[in-house]
């Protein structure tokens, strides 16, 4: 019978319902339950199960269920993950208790636990996992064959392997398991390897540069070296395409006009959740009260011709659109460095004219509009609505135009300050713009109607 982590027997009816379940399913399970029923579960599940269970990233609160095991149980399970899992469950159990857990491993666990959480979070060296399968570069193909039959399952993969100088143990070259099972079993490894010299990393790069990197070469895995040249861990593309999405998550929060969060929506408290978006929210309420002041400014005019208030909201809300998708376009050009600080003028310039012609077009549905609706009768814009419609057109010109400026240089401005480009969010943008569209319609109002409507 099987055992769970105790070395009780485990529950059949919790075996029952688990035991033809994709460890996925079973990390769905246990996601939808309570702290305290998981705990509970997990207590009960095979060791091997549990461990599958912590290594996916998608377990929730894996920290404090991890904490709130007791001590020999949550030792076990650490050091059957792999080692970065290891280290990014460690980060978030609170003191004195990671302390415990950490004095609690083998020394093999511990010292790539230790090795791991000296870099700093977002750098390659924490994402890295250590448990990778290397051979000295004298081995033949059957020799290392042979090897990989005996750690794989200890090792996070085994699609690329590392073949290290026998000697100074620096990293030689790179044999794919491909390559190696195509190749004769007597050759040297050497014979399978790279026709290339191998693509490495270094344990500061951020992890967006790790991410492209990848990406670029199409790789399962690349190896992390120190400046001998020497293998300190491996990066595999799952690990890859978990700081994707956890990047993609907080980029598009940030757009929206808050802080990131770094929960499941459900799991966020109340307090928590006010907290995350009050603050932009605030800093937003107050950018509009300029859009009140600049409105003040005009009074005289909005008095004198009420029917221009009709359509403040559709100048204003085109050049926030045009300004949010100038901001979307570029944030995301700067992640994936199609562009860079420098480029800014070449945004501009192409800008310029993008948004005139986006303005003009929507100055010719806007002119069309008022003339349908005065020629149809539902609707009578006085004996001057032929000036008016014209106003309509040029004013949409000029704010989307300063829209689409403004939305595309706002990130490049944001970067340079050291922030995150992201910052400069959809909300923002419209926020600024308008203020400055609400300046650029009563200006061309004034300039147009002065004599006939003011």
């Amino acid at each position: 019978m099987r055992k769970d982590l105790s070395g009780e027997p485990v529950n059949s009816t919790l075996a029952a319902q688990l035991a033809h379940e994709h460890v996925a399913d079973i990390v769905e399970l246990l996601n939808e339950k309570s702290d305290e029923d998981v705990v509970e579960m997990i207590a009960r599940m095979p060791l091997e199960w549990a461990v599958e269970v912590f290594d996916r990233p998608q377990f929730q609160n894996a920290s404090e269920i991890l904490a709130a095991l007791p001590e020999p149980k949550a030792v076990a399970l650490l050091e059957g993950m792999s080692a970065d899992r290891a280290v990014d469950v460690l980060r978030w159990v609170e003191e004195p208790a990671r302390g415990r857990l950490q004095d609690g491993l083998n020394a093999e666990t511990r010292t790539a636990v230790d090795h791991l959480m000296s870099y700093a979070e977002g750098t390659a060296g924490s994402m890295m996992t250590t448990e990778f399968v290397s051979v000295p570069s004298n081995w033949t193909v059957q020799q290392t064959i042979d090897h990989i039959r005996k750690v794989e399952r200890s090792r996070e993969t085994v699609y690329a392997i590392y073949v290290l100088n026998p000697s100074t143990q620096r990293l030689v070259n790179i044999v794919t398991l491909r390559r190696l099972i195509a190749a004769e079993p007597e050759d040297n490894v050497l014979s399978a390897a790279l026709a290339h010299a191998p693509i490495t990393l270094n344990p500061t790069m951020p992890r967006e540069d790790v991410a492209r990197a990848i990406s670029k070469y199409d790789v399962l895995a690349l190896p992390v070296v120190d400046s001998t040249n020497h293998v300190l861990g491996i990066i595999t593309v799952d690990d890859v395409i978990d700081v994707m999405i956890e990047e993609q998550t907080a980029d598009v929060q940030r757009m929206g006009g808050m802080e990131a969060i770094d929960k499941p929506y459900f799991d966020i408290s109340f307090l928590q959740m006010i907290k995350k978006r009050a603050g932009w929210l605030c800093v937003l309420f107050l950018a509009e009260m300029l859009t009140a002041s600049a409105m003040q400014v005009f009074e005289d005019e909005l008095e004198k011709a009420i029917v221009l208030a009709l359509f403040i909201p559709l100048v204003m809300s085109s050049g926030g659109n045009s300004g949010s998708q100038a901001t979307s376009l570029i944030i995301r050009a700067l992640a994936l460095r199609e562009v860079t600080l420098r480029d800014w003028w070449r945004v501009a310039v192409r800008e310029l004219p993008t948004g005139m012609v986006l303005g003009a077009i929507l100055g010719i549905i806007g002119i069309i509009r008022i003339t349908v609706w005065q020629e149809a009768g539902i609707f009578d814009y006085g004996e001057h609505w032929q000036i008016l419609a014209i106003t309509i057109g040029i004013a949409l010109v000029g704010i989307v135009t300063f829209g689409s400026i403004t939305g595309s240089l706002l990130p490049f401005i944001i970067k340079r300050a050291g922030f995150d480009p992201a910052s400069a969010s959809a909300p923002f943008v419209a926020t600024l713009v308008d203020v400055t569209g609400i300046v650029i319609y009563f200006s061309v109002a004034w300039v147009m109607l002065a004599g006939t409507i003011l």
